[in-house]
């Protein structure tokens, strides 16, 4: 380097040096609206991430050199800004890269402090990134980017007191200098850090605007999801995403077919059609988001296609590709990352939506399965011992006998063929007294039926089913034992909100050792098995505080309650 003085006055070299630091502000500026420039929003950035914030701050600070002021044989240069934003926003590998990038170009270019302000780029840079770890989030990023500026300055300013020669040279270069550059340097790093701190703000905004939409279209979706996905489904779901977003149309896709397309270009996108655009085609088969920005692009068939650009994101239901969703635009070059990021946003909370919908069709055929192994759980032996007091009673009492068959009849009519998944209390309790008219000609006087139905509980729903396990329980496991049988209580009042309904026998009673299991899934057989689904589905229907409670006391009697919400939402089907 040509060793050139020229003299300047401080305040001349403040302004000249402000000016520099202004065209850097300007590149920073345009710089933080590009999508390279987010990835020092990024918390965790990966090693290519890394390499690319490096270049991009080495040539800021690299420039900053170039901008400089040659004064006896020395700059007066900007060069810490770029190195100091590197460390305090990406972290110490960038900011150490940086300083030793930009520390040996500016040895290269020679001088008498060249090796001295080499070594403090370096030092600046590793200091940077140290504060980067070290500083508290309480305070403000330009103030602690200006502190580190001077900082560096003033340790660029001594190494060169110390270490360069003519001493006396280097003093006076030091008393021009160290303001100026002072003042330029930190206020560069100052206003760099505003603005990066303003785009972070933007960003976040930018994020929790679309958090929130995407929010409300999921709850507006919830409900059309819960079937599945079909043409019927889909359709409600593409008509509200449409009207909630700036896409020009909105198509959802099975693996193989258009389930619906709501906006521009319904006349050759038509839903049942196969898919044929080669955008989609190529999201099913990589399983992975795919973005055209031109109609070319979107390899639609139609020349006279309106639509220019689209996103496709593919649903998965239990990480199995079940279909697409695509949102179209009608201008070319119209998707940001944001529009991407939104997109692919809406495709994870569709694909959980339809997991808790797949979720929820397996439970209700769970359910309907519990409801029919009940159904299925008819003691062989009770009707065995039925037919055969039937038979008993043909010789002896002929009209009982047939009062018998017809009671038979009628309870496996209703333990068979009852589709409706809930009952009214008074339809449940004609289907336990068939049950009980049968035990009691079985068992005579040693089977004694007691009821207090209060009217008013007459008409509340119940789900089917419910009540003729817990009777057989109390009958088989409670009474049959003792020798002079015993009585069966039923009892139905309103208490608050909730119908109680108690099932009481005066039997052998339940072991204590064994009274915290017998609701436990997957204890006892027979009509213990039956008691155990009762309470599942209870708990399933209305939660787990409408479970059944058992009080038991060996030797005396059973009581089993159950507790029935009068305000409970139900569907009777059938």
């Amino acid at each position: 380097m040509e060793n050139t003085t020229i003299e300047v006055l401080d305040t001349n070299l403040s302004i000249i040096l402000v000016q520099r630091i202004a065209i850097i502000a300007v590149f920073a500026y345009v710089l933080s609206h590009t999508q390279a420039f987010r990835l020092i929003f990024k918390k965790n950035t990966t090693s290519r991430e890394k390499l690319i914030l490096v270049f991009i701050f080495s040539m800021i600070s690299i420039a900053g050199t170039y901008f400089g002021i040659p004064i006896e044989g020395a700059l007066a240069n900007v060069r810490d800004t770029g190195t100091i934003v590197a460390g305090l926003l990406a972290g110490p590998v960038v900011g150490t890269a940086v300083g030793l990038i930009s520390g040996i170009h500016r040895i290269c270019l020679g001088g008498y402090t060249a090796l001295q302000c080499g070594i403090a780029t370096l030092l600046g840079g590793i200091l940077a990134g140290y504060i980067h770890k070290r500083t508290k989030p309480k305070v403000p990023e330009w103030i602690t980017g200006t502190i580190t500026g001077i900082g560096v300055i003033l340790l660029s300013m001594g190494l060169i007191i110390v270490f360069a020669k003519p001493y006396e040279t280097a003093l006076s270069l030091v008393k021009q200098i160290t303001i100026p550059m002072s003042m330029a340097n930190s206020l560069g790093i100052a206003i760099f850090m505003i603005i990066i701190h303003n785009a972070r703000e933007h960003q976040t905004k930018i994020a929790a605007l679309q958090t929130h939409r995407a929010l409300r279209i999921a709850n507006v979706t919830l409900p059309h999801f819960r079937q599945g996905l079909n043409s019927m489904s889909a359709e409600k779901v593409a008509v509200n995403i449409l009207s909630m977003t700036s896409a020009a149309a909105v198509a959802i896709t099975d693996l193989e077919r258009v389930l619906t397309h709501i906006g521009l270009g319904n006349d050759h996108h038509i839903k049942g059609l196969p898919i044929f655009t080669k955008l989609t085609k190529s999201c099913l088969a990589q399983g992975q988001i795919t973005v055209a920005q031109s109609q070319k692009e979107i390899g639609c068939t139609a020349a006279s296609c309106p639509l220019k650009s689209a996103i496709v994101v593919p649903l998965y239901c239990r990480d199995e590709l079940v279909g697409t969703l695509k949102m179209y635009y009608a201008h070319e070059e119209a998707l940001t990352a944001l529009d991407i990021e939104f997109a692919q946003g809406l495709g994870q909370v569709f694909g959980t939506q339809l997991e808790l919908s797949a979720l929820q069709h397996k439970a209700e055929l769970a359910a309907k399965a519990e409801l029919k192994a009940l159904r299925a759980q008819i003691n062989p032996h009770f009707l065995f011992n039925s037919l055969n007091t039937i038979v008993s009673f043909c010789r002896t009492n002929p009209d009982k006998a047939r009062k018998l068959l017809i009671e038979l009849s009628e309870f496996f009519r209703r333990s068979l063929k009852t589709a409706r998944d809930f009952v009214t209390l008074q339809e449940e309790l004609e289907h336990v007294d068939s049950y009980l008219t049968l035990e009691q000609a079985r068992f005579g006087d040693r089977l004694i039926i007691e009821q207090d139905i209060a009217p008013d509980t007459l008409a509340i729903l119940i789900p089917t089913f419910t009540l003729q396990p817990l009777v057989e329980n109390a009958v088989k496991h409670g009474l049959l034992a003792k020798a002079d049988g015993g009585t069966i209580q039923l009892v139905a009042k309103t208490i608050g909100r909730c119908v109680e309904i108690a099932i009481t026998d005066n039997g052998q009673g339940i072991p204590p050792a064994i009274q915290e299991q017998v609701l436990e899934p997957g204890f006892g057989k027979g009509a213990g098995v039956g008691l155990t689904n009762v309470n599942e589905r209870l708990k399933a229907i209305y939660g787990i505080k409408y479970a059944l409670a058992i009080h038991s006391v060996e030797g005396e009697g059973t009581t089993v309650l159950l507790h029935i919400p009068i305000d409970a939402e139900v569907v009777v089907n059938g």
